[in-house]
């Protein structure tokens, strides 16, 4: 498959003025797909962004497949850092004669890029975009841990039509269903149906509110360390730091947070796709919008350059093992503390009629916290989460 012909070039000349950008500007770290360059080779590339500019399935946010474009705008004139990396810009993706033209190209393109080791950054276009980004994994047969942010969950109705506020009800259904966890962060409870908490709670799906988050950002992080595909409908973001939104709200993360999340997503060893959804650059006041999901994705990158590789890559030697007895001595489980990130993990045993064949437990991300409340013999929610979804 050649990528190149599901992608329009970058007209660089139209979205910035690049002779006034130093050496160490941004735009010159990618390897950028202009008419006049042509495609860039792939080798050796560790990131990729990608432009798609549908969006006729948003809902009150018609405009935001004019996205890609703006956020450049902003990206290319950012400082870059210590990268010492390949970075690539394959271009739009544009709309295709249906929308379902438009998914199939984006999930053939991811599926592609997965394949060859490459992180796709994607670009849209409107929510719905992250069914698309789903049946990349499908087509490689990989199960995966998925992570929206956004201020509900877009699970719509059986009888709803794909729309990017029914994108995930979409995913569950879907057969054969690769989706092994899904995560919520930032949910704002007055936008969600009791009747979508209590099936996102029988399903043993995570969610986390948005006050929660507040409270302490630092308990997300396992979150994003444990997920394949992070998903962020700019909704999240509160209106007065984010206005280029057609369903923009008053409350929501400021954009600093939108940052540590991206740059969470960036630093996670796991994380394999990363997708920016629902900007509308008509919205936008002063382009203040598209210029934040530029930073958003300048602390992607540095993140993705902070992988510190030990999980699951390094030796047992680079961890210190801890085992704490809970429940009166009945139970007992295992963390491991990583000695290069200081982050931790736990064990949680698949059940006897469950266990595979080479492998006994499950590791899964966990904090400090989590270290804690075991050692208070109480059996820490993550835990309980993880063995029930094993069941």
């Amino acid at each position: 498959m050649e990528l190149s012909d599901f992608f329009q070039p970058v007209n660089i000349s139209q979205i910035l003025e690049t002779d006034k950008l130093p050496p160490s500007a941004l735009l010159h770290v990618f390897s950028i797909h202009t008419a006049s360059e042509g495609f860039p080779d792939l080798s050796g590339h560790q990131l990729a962004l990608i432009g798609i500019q549908e969006d006729r399935r948003a809902v009150n946010n018609q405009g935001c497949g004019m996205a890609p474009d703006a956020v450049r705008s902003h990206l290319y004139k950012l400082y870059q850092g210590s990268y010492g990396m390949k970075l690539a810009d394959l271009g739009n993706i544009a709309k295709g004669h249906s929308v379902e033209d438009s998914y199939f190209a984006l999930s053939a393109v991811v599926a592609e890029l997965l394949k060859r080791g490459i992180i796709p950054i994607i670009l849209g276009g409107s929510n719905d975009l992250a069914y698309a980004n789903y049946l990349a994994y499908e087509k490689m047969e990989q199960t995966i841990n998925m992570v929206s942010v956004d201020p509900s969950f877009d699970l719509g109705t059986a009888e709803s039509d794909l729309d990017s506020q029914s994108y995930l009800g979409r995913i569950i259904l879907h057969q054969p269903n690769f989706l092994f966890n899904f995560s919520n962060i930032g949910y704002q409870t007055y936008f969600v149906e009791q009747s979508s908490v209590e099936l996102m709670d029988k399903l043993n799906f995570d969610m986390h509110r948005l006050g929660q988050a507040h409270a302490k950002m630092e308990d997300i992080e396992p979150v994003i360390r444990n997920a394949d595909v992070l998903n962020f409908d700019l909704s999240a973001i509160r209106q007065s730091d984010a206005p280029g939104c057609g369903n923009a709200t008053p409350n929501g993360f400021y954009g600093e947070e939108a940052c540590q999340i991206a740059r969470y997503a960036g630093i996670s060893d796991k994380l394999s796709s990363f997708g920016i959804y629902e900007l509308n650059p008509a919205l936008d006041k002063n382009r203040q919008s598209a210029h934040l999901v530029a930073q958003m994705i300048w602390y992607f990158i540095d993140g993705f350059c902070n992988r510190k590789k030990d999980f699951p890559f390094a030796e047992k030697s680079d961890y210190t093992k801890f085992r704490v007895f809970v429940k009166d001595h009945k139970h007992e489980i295992v963390f491991f503390k990583s000695i290069r990130s200081d982050r931790w993990w736990m064990e949680v045993p698949y059940p006897p009629n469950q266990r595979l064949k080479f492998e006994r437990h499950h590791l899964v991300p966990c904090t400090y916290s989590d270290y804690e409340l075991a050692c208070k013999e109480e059996m820490p929610d993550r835990w309980w989460q993880t063995f029930l979804k094993l069941s």
